[in-house]
């Protein structure tokens, strides 16, 4: 897919490699989309997204810190850090009060941003992603899916079968990196962990609580996000719109693209047409 390949170092001095599609020259609202891609992933599990954000949109997907082409072992991988690369990666591209589209660790991230700096952020797409917790079982969770990887991947088609095929297979598969011995993360196993000891510490509903641009929370009908946890975003922020995807897990976004761009397309035409968001798609919830 083509699209211009921008590094931009955060404030702490780390390398993010950024990819920018450009776009933004069909109809809609126009508005830029930055996309943030999940733990252990990297930006180009989005491109199927991106086909179809990008007549509308200007998109910019990023490698987090810590993965893919970004810096691999940055010594800071908090929430903090992570939400000063949101910040220095639209400042760095003059993107105008993007629309921050995230899903699971990038979702929250995503969520924080918009909840230190409101000013910056023009809406909010949280995909499988929510405040919840703490999670004290998380880090030992993580470490232990890690650690089930049978390394090195002798192929592509071996990562893709592992990690269950289909789309998120080929995805999770196409983020690996070729080595004399086979097929390696691009990811370290500590580095991985060390992302997610504050979600295993405390919840963020606070932060939630201080989100003011329009919100939509997307979850899988086979996902990972409880149902009670997108019930109470709304119950504390009652503008926040609901929608659940059909025959999609925890990666919506590969799962079902099609179906994910037309619940952003909806809600960003919604919200931009000033309509009172208060009455939310409720009875997109089963």
């Amino acid at each position: 897919m083509t699209h211009t390949t921008r590094t931009v170092r955060s404030g702490d001095g780390v390398r993010l490699t950024c990819f920018d599609h450009g776009g933004g020259h069909g109809s809609g609202t126009g508005r830029p989309v930055l996309l943030l891609h999940g733990l252990a992933g990297h930006a180009a599990e989005w491109d199927p997204l991106v086909r179809l954000l990008r007549p509308a949109h200007r998109v910019v997907a990023y490698d987090a810190r810590g993965h893919g082409a970004s810096e691999r072992r940055p010594a800071d991988v908090s929430r903090a850090a992570h939400v000063r690369d949101v910040v220095a990666v639209a400042e760095h591209l003059t993107l105008d009060r993007p629309v921050l589209v995230g899903q699971s660790l990038g979702g929250h991230t995503a969520m924080l941003a918009a909840a230190a700096h409101p000013e910056l952020f023009g809406a909010l797409v949280l995909i499988e992603a929510g405040p919840k917790g703490p999670n004290p079982e998380l880090p030992a969770r993580i470490g232990g899916w890690l650690d089930s990887w049978p390394l090195p991947f002798a192929s592509i088609e071996a990562a893709t079968a592992f990690f269950g095929g289909g789309p998120a297979g080929r995805a999770w598969a196409a983020g690996l990196a070729e080595h004399p011995d086979g097929l390696r993360p691009r990811v370290d196993r500590e580095v991985m962990v060390a992302c997610v000891a504050e979600n295993a510490r405390r919840s963020f509903w606070e932060e939630w609580s201080r989100v003011r641009c329009p919100t939509l929370v997307v979850r899988g009908e086979e996902g990972w996000m409880p149902e009670a946890e997108a019930m109470e975003m709304r119950v504390r922020r009652p503008r926040t719109e609901l929608r659940v995807i059909p025959s999609a897990a925890h990666d919506v976004h590969l799962d079902q693209p099609g179906a994910l761009h037309e619940a952003i397309e909806a809600f960003l035409a919604h919200t931009h047409a000033g309509a009172d968001t208060s009455t939310s798609q409720s009875d997109h919830m089963p």
